[in-house]
């Protein structure tokens, strides 16, 4: 039941981006169904369409429309032209994914250059490759 749940609440999402342009108090509805499945079911809204719906009012959004997009300190900047709220959320997973790539790269050129024992007697210099 729980699978079937997730799958209506991505089939009326979908629907809302689609039906947006020619009916947009249509997929306002289609949010409210998703939200009501998601809240019946004890279920999360997946995030890739979490950032598509106001907080406040509910609404859809749809960037250009009824939405303005904005970066600012590592942040994402949702502002909803329907009711006035913003939303802010952290773009922290880019900033995770670089930072790991960094060190990375700085271990892998360290670990080049670092001397490297020879034995397991790490205690005195005579282990050591020169």
């Amino acid at each position: 039941m729980i699978r079937i749940a997730r799958e209506r609440i991505d089939i009326l999402f979908q629907l809302a981006d689609k039906e947006f342009s020619k009916h947009p108090e249509r997929s306002h509805r289609y949010v409210e169904l998703a939200r009501r499945i998601s809240k019946k079911y004890n279920l999360r809204i997946p995030r890739k369409w979490k950032r598509r719906f106001c907080k406040s009012c509910y609404r859809f959004l749809k960037p250009g429309y009824n939405c303005r997009i904005r970066l600012s300190r590592g942040r994402i900047h949702y502002h909803c032209l329907e009711c006035g709220r913003i939303m802010r959320f952290p773009y922290i997973r880019e900033k995770k994914f670089k930072r790991r790539n960094k060190i990375e790269r700085h271990t892998l050129k360290k670990g080049a250059d670092e001397k490297i024992p020879i034995n397991n007697n790490t205690t005195g210099r005579e282990g050591w490759s020169q």
